[in-house]
């Protein structure tokens, strides 16, 4: 069963206890200020919707009843229109408000009367007005006798004086004009649908209202309007800043808006207005297309870009005389935000006072709980070398004292006892908690024996103290790289190192794992050797003996002392496989087990059968020349191969007993690697039995 750690538990109650009650607070709150933050943006939505509706109503009410009181007036008096004195009455009219363009009057007898107002610098029909003109009053009489009209105009300044005249043959025919003719379809008041007057670069629509004589038609009496007003009044009543109101005709086009965007474009040489879906801007589309699909105008929320937005779509009443629509858009976070930030700012507060909390419940139960986590991660350690580093631990209280001096004496005693005897043997005895007995068992291991090169001769030629430290070096060397590969250290002989694998571990491929430790040895020695290169010092060379095999492996010795270590024939085969490297000049020298054992992921050249002291029957060794699969740096070169295989040729004539073809392959080594002391000890092997098979007397 799982331990649980006293300081954990301190923080996870108090956390169980506390933090929900700050989280509930905090999400009661965000649920109450946004509900209200959203009620608030739909009463702002609701309001601005039937105030700008109202709006746009009362905008155009006046100017539907002048145009009413003009048709009304040429009812009255027939020939009123006929005459050049109406123009005055029509520019009256025009200056009622800045939203009309054009005042004018069409008559049925083909006379047309109009009063306009000119942009800067404008003009008319394609003339040049005088500087300073601000309007125009324009007439054309019926056709004359010979079937001419003549289109006449006067310019005026803002004060209504007259700046110049001009005149010219027009062709223009008031009755067959789209508001002349629609007017007279409709029978009463008539508004046009919205198009671009190109002049002004506005939209705009036309309103007219037919008069009578009777039931014989007059005429017909019309106003321009532009709706730049519109947009400026979307523009300055906004909801919220990032709030879009859109003023569309019943075929969707955007006839005004809140951003001031030009809404027309040029389409196959004639200005159209744009659909509110086909705009720069791609909110305005995404929030048309989420509209209800029941016609009704309530308000709508859709999400786009990761932001929630409310909208309506409502149609102004019918008795304004045309389908047209406000469009409003608005984001729900500008309504929200600042709640948000209230609600932020709850947050900070209650995390801020949950983390003092923490903080002050941290220290209290440290001072209670860390002098006993630290011993407890003391006592972990020592089931793990070099870890347990850490200083004695110094407390006030008498009790942890006491166990903290007591474990610094465990720890000085295990360190102790793992200089002697197998760190791996130690973890055991630690994880297993029993008391450490003589005793052993069967296993198949791989022993490693290591030894340095004329190391009597070394010894009498340098000092003590430099034979120590590059003696220390060696075996400094090899303990590195039998622990890297998850060795057992048994013992050091002098100079000799005696070292296992599969105990008290049990290892897979421990064969291989033998194998790359001692390509390891002999790379590293390079490293060790070079230190002494400036000194003309002679080199410290390596040789290893490696053997796989079923032995003895336990406690041994007495009850007072004892030894963890293997006993066996193995044994007596890997330290004579350690010797041999002196007979044939080798470094690493294998049984034929080990190369079984760990297959073609080592490189291995085969010498010859040997006879081992207290073995009848004689076994195969090789020298080990690389490791597959370990590192870059142990891979076999290409030089290692082609000896291998050359080799490898020349043992298999000898096995075969062609003495005459061995002897010339081994010749071959020899001329490719001139000093290798193998080719030279089987040439010289074979040369001798063949000399004393030639001297040896024919079988009788």
């Amino acid at each position: 069963m799982k331990k649980l750690r006293l300081r954990p538990i301190i923080l996870i109650l108090f956390a169980v206890l506390t933090v929900p009650v700050v989280v509930a607070i905090v999400a009661i709150n965000y649920i109450a200020n946004d509900r209200t933050a959203r009620a608030n943006a739909h009463e702002l939505v609701e309001r601005f919707r039937g105030e700008a509706l109202q709006n746009i109503q009362n905008t155009f009410d006046p100017i539907k009843s002048l145009v009413r009181s003009a048709a009304e007036v040429g009812k009255a008096s027939p020939g009123f229109y006929g005459d050049n004195g109406s123009l005055p009455y029509l520019l009256t009219i025009l200056r009622h408000s800045d939203r009309m363009v054009a005042m004018y009057v069409g008559q049925e007898d083909g006379s047309f009367r109009q009063a306009r107002r000119l942009d800067a610098d404008g003009g008319v029909e394609g003339d040049r007005a005088p500087a300073g003109t601000r309007f125009a009053l324009r007439w054309m009489p019926p056709l004359d006798v010979d079937g001419r009209r003549l289109d006449n105009f006067a310019y005026l300044d803002d004060t209504g004086q007259l700046l110049g005249q001009a005149t010219r043959a027009t062709g223009y025919d008031p009755r067959i004009r789209p508001w002349y003719r629609q007017t007279v379809e409709a029978g009463g008041l008539h508004i046009t649908d919205p198009t671009v007057f190109a002049i002004f670069d506005l939209i705009g629509f036309t309103v007219s209202a037919p008069y009578h004589e009777g039931d014989r038609l007059l005429g017909v009496a019309a106003v321009d309007i532009t709706l730049d007003g519109l947009s400026d009044y979307l523009a300055e009543n906004r909801i919220s800043p990032g709030t879009r109101s859109y003023i569309l005709d019943h075929g969707g086009r955007v006839i005004a808006n809140s951003e001031g965007a030009r809404t027309y474009a040029t389409r196959d040489g004639q200005l159209e207005i744009r659909h509110v879906t086909s705009l720069e801007e791609e909110l305005p589309a995404i929030a048309f297309s989420a509209r209800p699909r029941d016609g009704s105008d309530r308000l709508y929320t859709f999400r786009h870009e990761g932001r929630e937005y409310v909208a309506t779509l409502s149609t102004l009443k019918p008795e304004f005389g045309k389908r047209w629509q406000l469009f409003i858009v608005t984001p729900i976070h500008e309504f929200t935000a600042a709640l948000e930030k209230n609600n932020i700012r709850l947050l900070a507060l209650g995390l801020g006072a949950l983390v003092l909390q923490i903080l002050i419940i941290w220290v209290f139960s440290g001072v209670v709980s860390k002098p006993l986590e630290r011993l407890a991660m003391k006592v972990s350690a020592l089931q793990e070398p070099g870890r347990n580093d850490s200083p004695p631990l110094d407390s006030s209280i008498r009790e942890v004292a006491v166990l903290s001096r007591a474990v610094e004496t465990l720890d000085k005693t295990v360190r102790s006892f793992a200089a002697f005897v197998p760190w791996g043997l130690v973890r055991q005895l630690v994880d297993s908690e029993r008391k450490l007995e003589l005793g052993g068992q069967s296993r198949f291991l791989t022993i490693f024996f290591s030894d340095l090169e004329s190391f009597s001769t070394l010894s009498e030629e340098l000092p003590s103290r430099e034979l120590m430290l590059r003696v220390s070096a060696y075996l400094e060397t090899v303990t590195r790289a039998v622990n890297r590969e998850a060795g057992t250290i048994d013992k050091f002989i002098g100079d000799g190192v005696m070292a296992f694998w599969g105990a008290p571990n049990l290892l897979e491929d421990h064969a291989w794992h033998a194998c790359v430790a001692a390509m390891r040895i002999q790379r590293e020695m390079v490293a060790v050797n070079e230190r002494w290169t400036g000194k003309d010092d002679r080199p410290l060379n390596v040789r290893i003996g490696i053997h796989s095999d079923a032995v003895l492996v336990g406690n041994v010795g007495s009850a007072e002392r004892m030894s963890y270590t293997v006993m066996g024939d193995g044994v007596n085969v890997a330290a004579r496989l350690e010797g041999i490297n002196k007979v044939y000049g080798t470094r690493v020298c294998i049984s034929h087990s080990v190369f079984k054992e760990a297959g073609d992921r080592l490189l291995v050249r085969p010498i010859e059968d040997v006879a081992v002291k207290g073995r009848r029957t004689t076994i195969p060794i090789y020298e080990l020349l690389g490791v597959r699969g370990a590192d870059a740096e142990l891979e076999p070169d290409e030089r290692a191969v082609t000896l291998a295989e050359m080799t490898r040729r020349a043992y298999s004539a000898l096995v075969a007993g062609d003495k005459e073809a061995a002897l010339r392959h081994y010749r071959e080594v020899l001329a490719s690697f001139p000093e290798d002391t193998v080719a030279k000890r089987m040439i010289a092997s074979v040369e001798a039995n063949m000399q004393d098979a030639a001297a040896r007397p024919p079988a009788c």
